[in-house]
């Protein structure tokens, strides 16, 4: 990779892939309206075009760069926002999606990478850890654009521009934002370490399979080199919110338990990803286990608050 696009590289898990092809030697230019990204995650060397993926200016802005390769993470991620305003949600990630890939195909990319999910795509399913050959059955708005997009993905695929999906799990580490569209590990890190209670929605049983950013940023660069593809992005390992909760607290010195509210609705109990087809396709591997993990974000928190 030697020229890379990445929308919505200000943000969390985009900026950590920056890194990556910045590291390698690739020349970058990052699309990000700010929205929720932002400027401080990016090296002071890297271009950032300030630009909503919908708008007009993304074909010409591409078209100049001449991407070889484009990582399309820019979207609108909150599931609760898509429930309560789907029409947004099919702009930014449908319309959004559809304008980048038509500015790749314009530009000339040999590549796109498009950033899925995995929960929300699945729905409730029989089979645990979750491979890709199961159905999406998506219940929430935010899924149903997510797999529209895939199938947008999909269409340029076998029309020119060489494609690939990574439905991830629940991404967390360095960069993470507890305010906002957060993940529980950002917003129980904020809290333990401000001494401020944890809420645990339900009874703190549900079960998630938690990925570490930098994990998800290798399997990112290793699903550009073999395109055509969707491809789970996990670590096939289950974890509670209970023991999610206990290892930040122990990390954070923390000795008090959370504070349990009633069970959100529509909230999945179980969701796990199979990453069997990216290990053998893509030879990839998630190399951080989730305790490790964890307590390295605590630390991580505990230095940069």
């Amino acid at each position: 990779i030697k020229r890379a696009v990445v929308t919505g590289g200000a943000g969390f898990i985009g900026s950590h892939i920056v890194d990556t092809l910045t590291a390698k030697g690739a020349e970058v230019l990052v699309i990000d309206d700010l929205s929720s990204g932002k400027r401080d995650n990016l090296p002071a060397n890297v271009c950032l075009e300030t630009l909503d993926v919908r708008a007009d200016g993304v074909i010409p802005l591409m078209k100049e760069f001449r991407p070889d390769t484009v990582f399309h993470l820019a979207a609108q991620m909150d599931v609760r926002r898509s429930v309560d305003d789907p029409l947004f949600d099919c702009h930014v990630n449908v319309f959004g999606t559809v304008n980048v890939l038509t500015a790749s195909l314009e530009s000339g990319a040999q590549r796109f990478v498009m950033a899925s999910t995995g929960g929300a795509m699945y729905g409730d399913v029989d089979i645990i850890p979750t491979p890709e050959t199961v159905l999406p059955l998506p219940i929430s708005p935010y899924g149903i654009s997510k797999l529209c997009g895939e199938r947008y993905v999909g269409y340029f695929n076998d029309n020119g521009l060489p494609g690939t999906v990574c439905r991830f799990g629940n991404v967390y580490g360095p960069r993470q934002d507890p305010h906002g569209e957060a993940g529980v590990v950002a917003i129980f890190g904020s809290r333990l370490l401000n001494g401020e209670p944890c809420t645990i929605f339900g009874d703190g049983t549900q079960v998630r399979d938690y990925i570490h950013v930098s994990d998800v940023a290798s399997a990112f660069l290793a699903a550009a080199e073999r395109p055509g593809g969707v491809f789970n992005i996990g670590t096939k390992v289950g974890t509670s919110v209970n023991e999610l909760y206990a290892i930040l607290a122990d990390e954070a010195g923390v000795t008090d338990g959370p504070v349990y509210a009633p069970a959100r609705k529509g909230e999945l109990q179980l969701s796990t990803l199979d990453p069997g087809l990216a290990e053998r396709t893509l030879g990839w591997k998630a190399k951080i286990g989730i305790e490790d993990g964890l307590r390295s974000y605590i630390r991580w928190l505990r230095e940069n608050r």
